[in-house]
C-alpha cells in the first residue's frame, strides 16, 4: 500500500509541477505579448506626438500671416475712409421747372 501511495504522491508531484510550468509558460506568452502590443502603442503615440507638433507648428505660422494680413486690410481700411472724398459726378439734374410738371418726369427722374 506504500508503494501506491509513494506512486500517487510523485503523480500529483509531477501534475503539480506540470501545472506550474504550464501556467509559468502562459503568462510568459501573455507578458510578451503585452509588450510588443506596449511597443507598438508607444511608436504610434510618439507618430502621433510628432504630427500633432508640426500640425501647431503649421497652424502658428498660418495665424501669423493671417494677422499679418488683417493688420494691414484694417490699415488700408482705416486709411482709404478717412480720405475717400464723396463724388457728385453722375448725379441726374432735374429740368428747370416751368410752370408744369408732368408725373412721368419726376417717376423718371427718381
Amino acid at each position: 500500500m506504500s508503494a501506491v501511495e509513494e506512486r500517487v504522491g510523485k503523480l500529483e508531484e509531477s501534475m503539480e509541477d506540470a501545472k506550474e510550468d504550464s501556467v509559468q509558460e502562459l503568462l510568459d506568452s501573455q507578458r510578451k505579448r503585452l509588450t510588443e502590443r506596449n511597443d507598438a502603442l508607444e511608436a504610434m503615440m510618439m507618430t502621433l506626438k510628432e504630427e500633432t507638433m508640426v500640425t501647431t507648428r503649421a497652424l502658428s505660422t498660418r495665424i501669423e500671416e493671417l494677422e499679418g494680413e488683417l493688420a494691414l486690410c484694417r490699415e488700408a481700411l482705416g486709411k482709404g475712409v478717412s480720405s475717400a472724398a464723396l463724388s457728385n459726378k453722375n448725379v441726374p439734374k432735374p429740368k428747370e421747372f416751368v410752370e408744369t410738371r408732368s408725373a412721368c418726369d419726376v417717376d423718371n427722374f427718381l
